[in-house]
């Protein structure tokens, strides 16, 4: 399978411009060691709470005018579905959204707020059910992750760090990436390896969805049981296992994927909070969690950038985290 191009992501870059946000690298002086500085890249203030926008809309907006008449069905526990509907909504196309039934409540209301339909359904019919609806109504399957589109789209998180980077005259040496299916971590490093080869790119996810982790140091892709990943409070992180097209993409351009516990992204989602006034779910608050609790892991060089994928966090649960 080909790799998305430079071409591509800038491609991208010109579709999504004044769709999404192009959100700006943030210092965190409170965060500084004798040896890392930190900047967050606050994909959590997107006008759909997530970096999943850039993808969604790329995708849609390549549709034909045929693909477009027939609508679109898309699986997510959320962010994913937020954007398909958002970028739906703002086309005039027809959406429908797969959400498991454990999906926060925050996020299914969400992404009917946007006008799309929603069906709910147990978390090991997610992956199947799209394609169902697809055969029997015509819709065009709008892919979470393993599609050259939406990593493209989420690419251009990579080429504004990069871009930020050089305008901030920042000895960047390290940007730590979520990873769930693959789609983000895919196109940013992409973005990053061509545009900054220098730059070490790690990916992050909970030791309870450590798919990618085992992954990358045995070198065959692993496919974890749904009951295993769902066990993390990082509902956006409970994918099972790369995507085809991203496994690539990491075997190519990912430099490490670490591992964070629960309690480090609870704890981390907290600080994010009260520190650098960020709402950022769980799933977003890995990374950070990473460079707090994990520095030893991350290599050398001062500078570290980390994404905070989303802020779209059930407000019960961020009481909790803030408790």
């Amino acid at each position: 399978m080909a790799l998305v191009t430079l071409d591509e992501l800038r491609a991208a870059q010109k579709r999504i411009a004044g769709v999404a946000v192009r959100t700006p690298l943030m210092p965190c002086p409170w965060a500084d060691t004798d040896a890392h500085s930190l900047h967050l890249k606050p994909e959590s203030l997107q006008p759909t709470g997530a970096f999943k926008i850039r993808g969604a809309y790329n995708r849609l907006a390549v549709l034909t005018a045929e693909e477009r008449a027939r609508g679109v069905v898309a699986q997510s526990s959320g962010n994913h579905a937020q954007a398909v509907a958002y970028a739906a909504r703002e086309m005039g196309i027809k959406a429908v959204i797969v959400m498991p039934d454990t999906s926060p409540a925050v996020k299914v209301e969400n992404t009917r707020s946007f006008g799309a339909e929603v069906v709910l359904v147990r978390m090991h019919e997610r992956d199947t059910t799209p394609a169902e609806l697809a055969a029997r109504h015509g819709y065009v399957w709008v892919p979470p992750y393993d599609d050259p589109w939406i990593i493209a789209g989420q690419g251009t998180v990579g080429l504004e760090v990069a871009e930020d980077a050089t305008a901030l005259d920042l000895d960047l040496r390290t940007v730590l990436v979520p990873v769930s299916g693959g789609g983000l971590i895919s196109g940013t490093a992409a973005a990053l390896k061509l545009t900054m080869p220098g730059v070490r790119v790690v990916g992050v996810e909970p030791e309870l969805a450590g798919d990618a982790a085992e992954s990358f140091r045995t070198g065959e892709r692993q496919v974890w049981p749904f009951e295993k990943t769902h066990r993390t409070v990082a509902d956006g992180l409970r994918t099972n296992s790369l995507g085809l097209l991203p496994w690539e993409h990491v075997q190519a351009y990912v430099d490490d994927i670490i591992t964070v516990t629960e309690d480090e992204i609870r704890a981390a989602a907290a600080v994010l909070a009260r520190r650098g006034r960020l709402v950022a779910e769980p799933s977003g608050a890995v990374t950070t969690a990473a460079y707090l609790h994990h520095a030893e892991q991350l290599p050398p060089g001062r500078s570290v950038a980390a994404v905070v994928s989303g802020g779209n966090v059930d407000p019960s649960l961020l009481a909790e985290l803030l408790a």
